[in-house]
């Protein structure tokens, strides 16, 4: 599909559709109040909240059932083993009616706004914009302002540049979404079956698969305060026993598979050298190994690669032995 700007569609502005949001919890219980108090001061008049919790040992479990008691119209969903994010929200995301949805981590904050701004812009957007995204505050854990996710870059862009329209180089080039301001379209999540539960985190997966079919469309309005703190699944990329990048690879992998042009390999190209270089900074010599080849697969592989390549395959062979 050709790159484009998001057209107007024709859908009444008037229709007010539900929008079911997945409240994900694993271990969240500092943070719990302030997250489903956000959903409470929601201005938007048709919510479907689900609850799940993924098997929280820290009392979380108490403060969603309590939540729940007060809010009979809301769904939970106990989960009894730690079954990670994508298995966790397709088994909400199944049951739920909503056109629209918003996976939300319960240790991020809603501004009141945010559904209505969402829902607004989707009904005036062209049909096959599956994804709404926008800015987000990020706070740390007491809830103090760290700035903006796309920042003013001082001549009159934002940095990271947020992109609209068919965005699938673009998602493999580079991060520019900041994954918990997502509003994302029902038959969109449909067509993909959901999230793939094979995988350890969900965000990256979902880009590449979403933006091959279906348009992104950035909102320049800031609707969420996303939380940075030690223990977030983003905190813990890369490290010691870090289970996040043997699914990089995989999408990777899916994303080759899905590239139809020489520009979107070279974009590609781009993405793999950036993992390549994590995976040796964090001594991951084996997925290293796996990158290159991939690097090589695509076609654009520099100078500078080949010893990224080499260095790769020695220390692998280190370790092994």
């Amino acid at each position: 599909m050709p790159d484009s700007t998001v057209l107007p569609s024709v859908a009444s502005p008037s229709r007010v559709p539900l929008v079911t949001i997945v409240a994900l919890c694993h271990n969240h219980a500092p943070f719990l109040r302030p997250a489903l108090d956000s959903l409470l001061a929601q201005e938007y008049p048709k919510l479907e909240v689900w609850l799940v919790d993924d098997a929280s040992t820290d009392g979380s479990q108490a403060i969603l059932r309590e939540y729940a008691a007060a809010q009979p119209q809301w769904h939970t969903l106990f989960l009894p083993e730690n079954v990670g994010n994508c298995r966790a929200f397709n088994a909400a995301f199944r049951q739920s009616r909503g056109e629209y949805l918003i996976d939300f981590a319960t240790d991020d904050v809603l501004l009141p706004g945010r559904v209505s701004q969402q829902v607004a812009a989707m009904q005036t957007a062209d049909a096959r914009v599956g994804v709404l995204y926008t800015n987000c505050e990020l706070i740390d854990e007491a809830g103090q302002s760290l700035g903006l996710h796309h920042r003013p870059d001082g001549r009159g862009g934002l940095l990271p540049p947020p992109a609209s329209g068919w965005v699938f180089a673009d998602v493999l080039r580079r991060y520019f979404i900041s994954t918990p301001t997502m509003l994302m379209r029902r038959a969109c999540l449909q067509e993909l079956g959901g999230y793939d539960e094979q995988l350890s985190y969900e965000d990256f997966d979902f880009w590449v698969r979403a933006s091959r079919r279906w348009q992104f469309l950035y909102l320049d309005e800031v609707t969420t305060q996303k939380r940075k703190h030690p223990r977030s699944m983003s905190a813990r990329a890369y490290r010691r026993h870090d289970p996040y990048l043997a699914s990089t690879i995989v999408v990777c992998e899916k994303a080759l598979a899905l590239c139809r042009s020489p520009e979107e390999r070279q974009a590609l190209a781009v993405r793999l050298r950036w993992e390549l270089r994590q995976a040796l900074r964090y001594r991951h010599f084996a997925q290293a190994r796996q990158l290159y080849l991939l690097l090589k697969t695509t076609g654009y592989v520099r100078i500078t690669d080949y010893g990224m390549g080499m260095v790769s395959d020695v220390f692998r062979k280190i370790v092994k032995n």
